[in-house]
């Protein structure tokens, strides 16, 4: 009886130390060839599993370190199917062709993304339906319901990243909270991220999204306002060499503007920055230009068409451009204000508020 106690001891402490992983079977009507399984790269696809279509089904094995989000197709093809794979057995039932809409069940983490999703691209098509409204309405001449709704649209577009950030808030252990909090990044400032990631549960640490936070976290520390501005070095259009803070020492206040030829945003706030040059360059106002193309000839027309005739620098380099590493950019525009002793002094400041920063600042 002992020795039988073992036994089944033994084979109940085997079976709860190992691990299973994931096994995901995949029947779509209309499937031929592969379906693979890929997660998104920086600049490309990465396949991670791929199972030939037997009878019509596939199925995919494998263990994850962690839920996380990845994408399957039949064939690697551009119409795809977002899954958050988990180590469960997981069903995938749908039409090759409509891969997209395909039903899957079996991984609570997905669930958790496809009711957030839903309540998003609801909101989504509300607030693109009222766009298509406001266009036909600025089209027809009638302004006054146009610029109505399209406050309707924008108070709708906020409320996508209001919903995203109380379900962070409210599910700190939930594997999609890091996709969620990637997302809703970029209109926050170091001390709102480190708020929100500080309250995540820890078993989230080593997902990549949060290892990327928390390094940008640390970055933008070092450029909050107070600190000064990390020097660094760039050619100019021709090739010569410039340096950040041989720009900022020779003015009371400089602003440091990251932009592209390519960036829409940009270029409708290039007025604004050009405006506020001519006005208070006498005062000491300055701009320095760091463009994140890749495209030499467009940068220098987007300059020549726009009217920017401070100083501009560029490695070419697109996202990879190394000042905007140092400074923790990830979405343009973006500026930041500096004193003549490299000091920060305010950040991201657009249309009106730039030209009464400035003011404000050189009239002190």
């Amino acid at each position: 009886m002992r020795k039988l106690l073992v036994v089944i001891l033994s084979v109940v402490l085997f079976a709860c130390t190992q691990q299973e992983g994931y096994k995901i079977t995949v029947k779509l009507d209309g499937a031929d060839g592969n379906v693979v399984l890929e997660q998104r790269g920086t600049s490309q696809w990465i396949g991670i599993d791929t199972a030939e279509v037997v009878n019509g089904v596939a199925v995919l094995e494998g263990e994850v370190e962690f839920p996380g989000m990845y994408y399957i197709s039949v064939n690697g093809q551009r119409n795809k199917a977002i899954i958050f794979v988990e180590n469960a057995n997981i069903s995938v039932t749908g039409k090759a062709d409509s891969i997209a809409v395909a039903e899957i069940t079996g991984s609570s983490t997905h669930d958790e993304f496809k009711a957030i999703n839903d309540q998003i691209q609801k909101i989504g098509e509300e607030y693109m339906a009222l766009y298509q409204e406001a266009r036909t309405a600025s089209a027809s001449g009638d302004t006054t319901k146009a610029e109505e709704l399209m406050e309707k649209v924008e108070t709708l577009y906020a409320s996508v990243g209001t919903l995203q950030e109380d379900f962070v808030k409210a599910n700190p252990a939930s594997y999609v909270t890091p996709l969620l909090l990637s997302q809703i990044q970029y209109e926050k400032d170091e001390a709102e991220l480190e708020t929100l990631v500080s309250a995540l549960d820890p078993k989230l640490d080593n997902v990549p999204e949060i290892v990327a936070l928390k390094e940008k976290i640390e970055k933008l520390k070092k450029v909050a306002v107070g600190q000064t501005a990390p020097d660094f070095t760039q050619n100019d259009a021709d090739g010569n060499p410039v340096k950040f803070s041989d720009i900022y020492s020779k003015n009371e206040l400089t602003l440091i503007d990251f932009w592209a030829s390519w960036c829409g945003p940009c270029r409708q706030e290039n007025p604004n920055v050009v405006a506020t040059y001519q006005k208070y360059k006498d005062q000491g106002f300055n701009v320095f230009g760091v463009s994140l193309d890749r495209d030499k000839d467009a940068w220098l027309k987007a300059i020549e068409d726009d009217g920017l005739t401070w100083d501009h620098v560029s490695d070419l380099a697109y996202w990879n451009n190394a000042a905007a590493k140092i400074y923790a950019v990830n979405s343009i525009p973006a500026s930041l204000l500096v004193d003549k002793n490299g000091k920060i002094v305010a950040k991201n400041k657009r249309g009106e508020e730039l030209g009464e920063t400035v003011a404000e600042f050189l009239n002190k």
